[in-house]
């Protein structure tokens, strides 16, 4: 899977990802952050799925329709807990991130959404 990993999301993921063999962009190797808008355009235009703490992403792909090719949101989720929980979430819901969802994570529920965009 291609996948763009927002600063906030943490390097120690984006090395996992990477490690297992997928194609990963980390956002802070794009210089200077470029905003949110911007990080979901980059990521819409290269095919990859954006991995995100912030709230902010679902917001914007929602009421603001911007296209997007699936989203993470993990904002309740510890550092040191996003290894694994990306491990289930490539197992359970591959599908999912295929099809481009928004699945966010907050304590143990999972939640896979569409976006109208």
């Amino acid at each position: 899977m291609r996948f763009l990993v927002d600063r906030c999301a943490g390097r120690r993921l984006a090395e996992w990802l990477n490690s297992q063999g997928h194609d990963v962009l980390e956002s802070r190797t794009l210089g200077p952050d470029p905003g949110d808008r911007a990080l979901l355009e980059i990521a819409y235009e290269q095919g990859r799925t954006l991995i995100t703490i912030d709230t902010d992403f679902g917001q914007i792909a929602y009421l603001d329709r911007i296209a997007h090719s699936g989203i993470i949101r993990l904002p309740d989720v510890p550092s040191e807990r996003r290894i694994k929980l990306m491990e289930t979430l490539l197992r359970e819901h591959s599908q999912d991130l295929d099809a481009g969802a928004i699945i966010t994570i907050k304590g143990e529920r999972v939640r896979i959404s569409r976006s109208p965009a």
